[in-house]
């Protein structure tokens, strides 16, 4: 992440904006419009004041835009929005039309008190399709497969990796990350630091999963750098970029010895 570094001080230099601060605490919406596929902090939460201009995820027109409960709580509060995720959500998932789920960390522990039921499949996914609440159900009439989820939160919002027939009990290999970036999207590109954001557009030079590094190039200076995808259109780079590699480096590396 070397040329990460140096395009954080570029940023630094000028070619991003700075993200002015609102203090207070601050309320998830119950209900958030997806229809351009554009979402803001002021589209998350009431009393966003100057920061509800600031970038959460850019999707397409249409589709379901998941969002990752920590990462907006970071985000939320580099922007000096107090969000105190009570609930202990871990997604938020954003419907076309405004209608919005959120995936609680109590879930987990009520599915595995409740061992004799598996999780299935309503009907049929093509492959690509991203996987919703309502295409789930809880069934004691199936066997569990050996890697079949504890929750739903463990599917919700990944991708299937082939067509999944209706009935079929779900399994981890069922599905796979969505690609949250494509090659010559346009993006936006953020360094964090110390509460100040700093952000410019960037054109994607290849496809990347949420938490993989891609090369970007900077639409104002055309210099090819590297970042780490983030969400639907985002990514960043510094130090949390860095930070991100590592954990996801981790994660794999814990999985790969199960």
């Amino acid at each position: 992440m070397k040329r990460a570094g140096s395009f954080a001080f570029g940023l630094i230099l000028g070619w991003g904006a700075v993200t002015a601060a609102h203090a207070g605490p601050v309320e998830l919406r119950a209900d958030i419009a997806t229809e351009n596929g554009v979402i803001t902090l002021g589209d998350l939460f009431d009393d966003a004041g100057a920061a509800g201009a600031v970038l959460v995820a850019r999707g397409r027109p249409g589709d379901m835009v998941v969002l990752e409960a920590s990462r907006v709580q970071k985000l939320a509060r580099a922007n000096g929005l107090d969000w105190a995720n009570d609930r202990g959500l871990l997604r938020i998932i954003a419907k076309p039309g405004g209608a919005t789920s959120a995936a609680p960390v109590a879930k987990t522990s009520a599915r595995r008190a409740r061992g004799a039921e598996v999780l299935t499949y309503v009907h049929n996914l093509e492959a690509g399709e991203l996987v919703q609440a309502q295409d789930l159900s809880w069934s004691r009439t199936v066997d569990a497969p050996a890697d079949a989820p504890r929750s739903e939160d463990a599917v919700i919002g990944m991708a299937a990796r082939r067509t999944i027939y209706e009935g079929a009990a779900v399994s981890l290999h069922d599905v796979v990350a969505p690609l949250v970036i494509k090659k010559d999207d346009m993006i936006s590109v953020a360094f964090n630091l110390g509460g100040v954001t700093l952000t410019l557009q960037a054109k994607a030079l290849e496809n990347a999963l949420s938490g993989q590094p891609l090369s970007v190039m900077n639409l104002a200076s055309k210099k090819v750098i590297q970042a780490v995808a983030t969400g639907p259109g985002q990514a960043i780079v510094g130090p949390e970029a860095e930070q991100l590699i590592a954990s996801t480096r981790s994660s794999l590396s814990r999985l790969a010895q199960r």
